[in-house]
């Protein structure tokens, strides 16, 4: 790492999630502020469980202490990114960067030419400067999804 590193990233590990980490992921996921208000009911009874983790490819990025910071979800089949969350506190030191170039070299060894990313709309443009593209919208699912999600490619 280089001196315009932040120092909450030096140390910070990827590695794949554990039957143990489930109630870290949910209570991350569950706690995320972008997920408050008008957005809080898509999540409503979700938890990632054991089962979950063991059926998708799901990755935690922790700092030198062991704390989770963040993690992802890769579906293989059909490929998409599923799930993707950082710690509020963690937020704009570069942990959700290094998740998404994490998932997309997994995506690569896994064989996929691309990943579809159903985007929390205020999270397109994150994806969109890590080189996705909005390729059309996902309409409202009622009850528990009521507005228009950005559908996103990333190639691989």
């Amino acid at each position: 790492m280089n001196s315009t590193t932040p120092s909450a990233l030096i140390g910070t590990v990827i590695r794949r999630a554990t039957a143990a980490d489930a109630e870290t992921l949910t209570s991350l996921m569950l706690k995320s502020s972008a997920y408050q208000g008008q957005y809080a009911s898509i999540l409503e009874g979700y938890a990632v469980t054991a089962e979950y983790m063991a059926r998708h490819l799901v990755f935690v990025a922790a700092d030198g202490a062991g704390r989770v910071l963040g993690f992802y979800s890769l579906v293989c089949e059909p490929a998409e990114l599923d799930l993707a969350f950082v710690a509020d506190d963690a937020q704009g030191l570069g942990v959700g960067r290094q998740l998404v170039e994490h998932m997309l070299g997994e995506a690569r060894a896994a064989g996929l030419d691309g990943v579809r990313v159903v985007s929390h709309p205020p999270s397109e443009e994150f994806y969109r400067r890590l080189g996705a593209r909005r390729t059309g919208t996902v309409p409202p699912a009622p009850p528990k999804v009521d507005w228009v999600r950005p559908e996103l490619w990333f190639s691989v």
